[in-house]
């Protein structure tokens, strides 16, 4: 017999990923004969992520999966280690960029070390992963997680609230027109993202009428926004970012460099939120800055997973 000694990695990874709903970062350290520091010292040293971080995404992979395979929301969220679906639903929509009721386009989420969930049981080593950029993730999640915090805070307000006129004469863009009331621009920010996505697959441009409720206006960001977000990972997963968009729905077609879209998207949809922001506060409803600092804290608090999207509106 040839003794080919321990895989001391593997080793880390089986604890990270050992059978059980609610396993600390003590019980993992433990099964790998191991103290908590020396064992995320070891594990970050040889893939690239905490791991409590690690069996959190991996679950969360697997969840993706078994809700395509017709697994209820309950059952997946029990299995990924969530004592309530609220919880669940709040940290699948953060990673995968809507909520587990709509499908995933692929149950695979960024890694650093190109360590997957497997289906059924096992895990997949992508060793030719691209590895991500973490800034062009956080600016595009940020941005998904505040305007759905905006357009939740917007649930509660009068059709008069959103309709008055707050900033007589404000234009974003000239070609989106007026922008002068909270409507307007909630309206925006989504429209905006749609507008895009459908020159990039070559659909008509959407209507610039007003949806009839923010209600409705917040199903077409859960859209828009998990197909955003998956046409910007695609595009730092295969490298494209000098890729060039042909957009046929002007007039005359121009071309965009791919990587400009993006942060002409990013660039005013942050004006937006926070222009969102101005227009509540003179309605009287006052909310918090949606700092990125804050938003980035919450994503790494190891410890936590009920932080909602509406914590953006805190001060």
């Amino acid at each position: 017999m040839t003794n080919v000694g321990r895989d001391r990695l593997r080793e880390l990874l089986d604890a990270v990923l050992a059978d059980g709903e609610s396993r600390s970062l003590d019980d993992m350290a433990g099964d790998a004969f191991s103290s908590p520091f020396h064992f995320s010292r070891m594990l970050a040293r040889g893939t690239g992520e905490s791991p409590v971080a690690m069996r959190r995404r991996v679950l969360l992979e697997r969840a993706a999966w078994q809700l395509s395979n017709g697994s209820a929301v309950t059952d997946a969220a029990w299995a990924a280690g969530y004592d309530s679906a609220e919880g669940f639903s709040r940290a699948y929509s953060r990673a995968f960029g809507h909520p587990p009721s709509r499908p995933a386009a692929r149950h695979w989420l960024p890694a650093p070390n190109g360590i997957h969930f497997h289906p059924p049981l096992s895990l997949w080593v992508d060793a030719n992963e691209h590895t991500t950029n973490p800034l062009t993730s956080q600016l595009v999640r940020h941005d998904l997680d505040d305007t759905a915090a905006l357009l939740s805070f917007a649930t509660g307000l009068s059709e008069a609230e959103l309709s008055e006129v707050r900033l007589p004469g404000a234009v974003v863009l000239e070609w989106d027109g007026p922008e002068e009331t909270i409507g307007d621009v909630l309206h925006h920010l989504v429209r905006t993202k749609e507008t895009w996505l459908a020159s990039i697959d070559g659909r008509d441009t959407p209507s610039r009428g007003r949806p009839s409720s923010v209600a409705e206006l917040i199903e077409r960001h859960e859209v828009a926004g998990a197909a955003w977000l998956a046409m910007v990972r695609d595009l730092d997963a295969r490298g494209a970012w000098g890729d060039r968009l042909i957009d046929a729905l002007c007039e005359p077609p121009e071309s965009f460099v791919i990587s400009s879209v993006v942060a002409h998207v990013l660039t005013y949809s942050a004006h937006r939120r926070q222009l969102a922001r101005l227009m509540l506060r003179t309605a009287g409803h006052p909310v918090g800055p949606g700092d990125p600092i804050m938003w980035l804290r919450r994503q790494r608090n190891e410890e936590t997973t009920s932080d909602g999207p509406d914590d953006l509106l805190r001060g």
